[in-house]
């Protein structure tokens, strides 16, 4: 029997806060207090560094930006399909690869707004010579040629498309243009619904040459889509949909024999032949982002949430975060509801550090959560030692203290500003006035997502004006 005690989604009015429109808390959030506007806000100085040039005449819907310092620039993809590299500087951007160009055979789907050029990742040997990884890097990608069959199928649904990973070989890494063969297909996930796909990936930046973490790949799989994780995927240990994965590129040993899986992992040896040894963490629905604390190696997950709940977890190996049993810290009903009596019920479960409401005042009707760069620089002192998280529909920067972190809830998050010119704005803001200034028509959606560049900073990506901007110290005062 359902308690009676739930948090169903509801309506909410229309309110002012610090001159921007936003959405009053609704009586029916989980949470009973809103984010506060003001109290706690931090203000960053932002600033323009690079352009990324419209894509088949649309403009380019960035997704991850990272450094590369064996060659000294930095890679921004597209959702359409092309890799871009920018120089330290941001004054120079070239297309380094399209994915989708017809001699690869890549076929990009990226219709819609989940689908596409979902992530890439370089190998840390990238532009070392005689390496293993030398002149690899990854991409993870909704295709449309669903010919081949799948590695991994989800049991139901309709074959919409496939999630494919592949590796790309460049002959030599320093040269301006891909100049590598065609990418070899690692992994191919049949697709049962249109959205949640792929999520993010990544190498850990913490680990060190020779040590057993290096050159391991995080790959994030979302739940296989619809709503409410209808195939049961996010706690089916046989399953890869709902997971992020940890595998080794450079290995053999898995069932196709194209990558391999390391003997760390936390199913590898659990004598359960059902149970898949790439499985790092299980129980995620749709993980766009996570990354990882350079101080105490904290893995951070951003994990999109149904219709009530957005979370930020920090995962371990063989974490579950819950999924489809839980949506943040409250049971799972349904779409539309959450159930208060089954907070935090299952001791088995890892649970958010920090979590916030759809319905939350400053948020949009359709939130989603994004991340995550945690800042252990000193360079923007207001940005010191703090977990920068954001919701990309609503372009909301928010932070949590990372040597503090909160216990669930979202009492613990407050905002960060964007101080563009003096004056104090959302991130939506700025891109609205871009827009203006580019004579379009001003998005009513951010679509934020961060980058990591070199030495710590931290840049800012959208898919409405083609900019990428950074953040930066606050000016020094006049003498």
């Amino acid at each position: 029997m359902i308690s009676t005690r739930i948090v169903t989604l509801g309506l909410v009015a229309a309110s002012m806060v610090l001159g921007y429109v936003v959405l009053a808390q609704s009586p029916t959030d989980p949470f009973p207090a809103p984010i506060p506007a003001t109290e706690g806000v931090v203000q960053v100085r932002v600033t323009e560094f690079a352009t990324i040039p419209d894509v088949g005449g649309e403009t380019a819907r960035m997704m991850l930006l990272v450094d590369e310092p064996a060659t000294r620039r930095m890679l921004v993809n597209t959702m359409q399909g092309p890799l871009f590299t920018v120089s330290y500087d941001g004054r120079t951007v070239a297309q380094y690869v399209d994915i989708n160009a017809s001699n690869w055979g890549v076929q990009v789907q990226a219709s819609g707004r989940e689908r596409g050029f979902q992530s890439f990742a370089v190998h840390p040997q990238f532009g070392r010579p005689g390496t293993p990884g030398y002149g690899k890097f990854y991409t993870w990608t909704d295709s449309s040629n669903t010919a081949p069959k799948g590695d991994f199928l989800p049991g139901g649904g309709s074959n919409t498309h496939a999630t494919v990973l592949f590796e790309w070989t460049a002959k030599n890494p320093q040269a301006a243009t891909y100049d590598g063969g065609a990418p070899r297909e690692m992994l191919r996930l049949e697709q049962p619904f249109a959205n949640h796909n792929g999520g993010h990936m990544s190498f850990n930046p913490n680990a060190t040459p020779g040590s057993p973490e290096f050159g391991l790949l995080y790959v994030g799989v979302a739940d296989g889509g619809s709503g409410g994780d209808p195939l049961g995927l996010g706690q089916n240990l046989s399953s890869p949909f709902g997971k992020i994965l940890r595998i080794d590129p450079l290995g053999r040993n898995s069932a196709n024999g194209k990558y391999g899986i390391p003997s760390s992992n936390p199913f590898v040896n659990d004598n359960n032949p059902a149970t898949l040894g790439e499985i790092y963490v299980s129980g995620v629905r749709n993980p766009q982002r996570f990354g990882w604390d350079s101080r105490n190696g904290n893995l951070f997950v951003a994990d999109i949430g149904q219709d009530i709940v957005e979370e930020l977890s920090v995962a371990r190996a063989g974490a579950n975060l819950g999924w489809n049993k839980f949506e943040g810290s409250f049971g799972f009903i349904s779409r539309t509801a959450v159930d208060l009596n089954r907070r935090r019920a299952d001791p088995a479960v890892t649970y958010p550090v920090v979590e916030y409401g759809q319905a939350d005042a400053l948020l949009q009707t359709q939130s989603a959560i994004t991340g995550v760069h945690v800042y252990r620089r000193n360079a923007i002192r207001q940005l010191e030692n703090l977990v920068l998280f954001g919701d990309f529909p609503s372009g909301e920067i928010f932070y949590i203290h990372a040597d503090k972190l909160p216990n669930g809830g979202q009492d613990g998050i407050r905002r960060i500003l964007l101080n563009d010119g003096g004056t104090s704005k959302t991130f939506l803001k700025v891109i609205q006035e871009k827009n203006s200034a580019q004579k379009k028509t001003p998005t009513t959606r951010a679509d934020l997502r961060f980058g990591d560049g070199p030495n710590g900073q931290v840049f800012l990506l959208n898919k409405h004006d083609g900019t990428i901007r950074l953040l930066v110290p606050d000016a020094a005062p006049a003498r």
